[in-house]
């Protein structure tokens, strides 16, 4: 794990209005604190800095892990994952209910490492939504 300063810590967060910036999870739906994790590992070269952090619930994180890649399911294509600097969350992702559905290959990649339709996961953001705090209103 990398230490990520205070200052840069607090931006992420606040710019991530304290929702997971892949699942769309609040931290305030969340007993786990979320992380601020490395778009790119460190062991990628990926470095300490504002365009590099994103805040992550603890699954998605996990999910993730140092990944930056993995082959598209539809292609088997290598396909670089879902990028929260560099891309609109709208742009590979719709909701439909409480599944979140890929609309690109950026997206088809993500969601199958990230397993953002797991059945656990599914049935967690269903019960958000019967009390409407899902999805949370972050960034696009």
């Amino acid at each position: 794990m990398s230490y990520v300063p205070a200052r840069l810590r607090d931006l992420t967060i606040e710019r991530a209005g304290g929702c997971c910036e892949y699942c769309r999870v609040s931290q305030n739906s969340s007993d786990v604190a979320f992380h601020v994790e490395h778009i790119i590992a460190v062991s990628h070269g990926g470095k300490t800095v504002e365009h590099n952090l994103a805040l992550s619930c603890l699954r998605c994180n996990l999910y993730k892990g140092t990944n930056i890649a993995a082959a598209d399911p539809v292609t088997g294509e290598p396909t670089f994952l879902y990028h929260p600097r560099r891309h609109r969350w709208s742009d590979h992702f719709r909701l439909h209910g409480a599944i979140i559905e890929p609309l690109t290959p950026e997206g088809r990649a993500t969601a199958l490492v990230l397993r953002f339709n797991d059945q656990e996961r599914v049935e967690q953001r269903e019960l958000l939504l019967k009390f409407d705090r899902y999805p949370c209103p972050g960034p696009d």
